[in-house]
């Protein structure tokens, strides 16, 4: 597996994301995952989607840091990780097992998890198979889908876009996807992973990957997580925006699913395009700021 590592130096001056980048040196095939944190107690793992990174969770650190140990990893192709050069060595299986040793090398227990766009597609599954080392949930503008499901009209011509690109433009993109129009930092900050189109491998593959048919290897992994999400009586917050043509409507999906999700508020993030923690981020941090004290022994 040829792999390529983003030269420091791209990642100099990001608008408020001041945070040492920590490593964990190996999460299988020989892959380098990165991280930030702040804070201290039991953790609080925050996954991010196609195609941002950690970055995104900037304006949602310092309120999260209040209540535990705010942990942002970079998926594998993404950020500051390791990025392979050819696409199909992109995989879920690849992306989940790099979390599941994320999740063991750091020895992560009574987690809150935080999910977000493809965090959600791989962290649901996580937190399922795990579930001794999960605490809460927070489910925002994500999905698990199972391949049994219509793909909607937005996500075909978004993934028939993704493979007919000969370059992403990642900062460009998450504009299109966010309410709020992003300074030229911000744009060049969701650029700064990528030197150059060799880098994107991970962004171009991410769209294919979501299960459109039950064969599919994502399927594997979805499929039993939402069969046991129904059976999760753990804390659920479910917290998606009203804004994103991408997951309208699988807020109510999800709080169907999880017995627990019925217990908490509605929250609808208003004025939050699909990269809502870009748009809204100090309000989510407060609605879990809230959430964990409220299932705080």
């Amino acid at each position: 597996m040829d792999i390529l590592r983003t030269p420091e130096e791209r990642f100099a001056d990001l608008p408020d994301f001041n945070y040492e980048a920590k490593y964990v040196e190996d999460v299988g095939y020989g892959l380098r995952m990165a991280y930030v944190e702040a804070g201290e107690g039991d953790p609080i793992l925050c996954l991010h989607g196609e195609p941002s990174w950690s970055f995104l969770y900037r304006k949602m650190i310092p309120g999260l840091s209040t209540v535990g140990r705010v942990i942002c990893p970079d998926l594998i192709g993404f950020g500051r990780s390791d990025k392979p050069t050819a696409i199909e060595d992109y995989t879920y299986a690849l992306h989940y097992d790099a979390l599941q040793s994320f999740l063991e090398q750091l020895d992560l227990q009574n987690v809150t998890l935080v999910c977000q766009d493809w965090g959600g597609l791989l962290g649901l599954p996580l937190a399922m198979r795990n579930n001794d080392r999960f605490a809460r949930l927070v489910i925002m503008n994500t999905g698990c889908p199972t391949g049994e499901e219509t793909p909607s009209d937005a996500f075909l011509a978004w993934r028939a876009a993704a493979e007919q690109m000969e370059d992403m433009p990642v900062g460009h993109i998450i504009q299109g996807a966010t309410v709020s129009n992003l300074p030229d930092d911000v744009i060049a900050a969701y650029d700064a992973p990528y030197p150059d189109k060799t880098y994107k491998g991970g962004a171009h593959q991410f769209p294919l990957l979501v299960p459109i048919n039950t064969e599919m290897e994502a399927a594997q992994y979805t499929g039993p997580a939402k069969a046991a999400l129904k059976d999760w009586e753990k804390p659920a917050l479910v917290m998606f925006s009203d804004k994103d043509p991408v997951t309208k409507g699988g807020d109510i999906g999800f709080r169907r699913l999880i017995p627990s999700a019925k217990n908490e508020p509605e929250i609808t993030i208003e004025g939050g395009g699909h990269f809502l923690q870009e748009d809204c981020g100090e309000v989510i941090a407060e609605n879990i700021v809230a959430f964990i004290k409220r299932h705080t022994n």
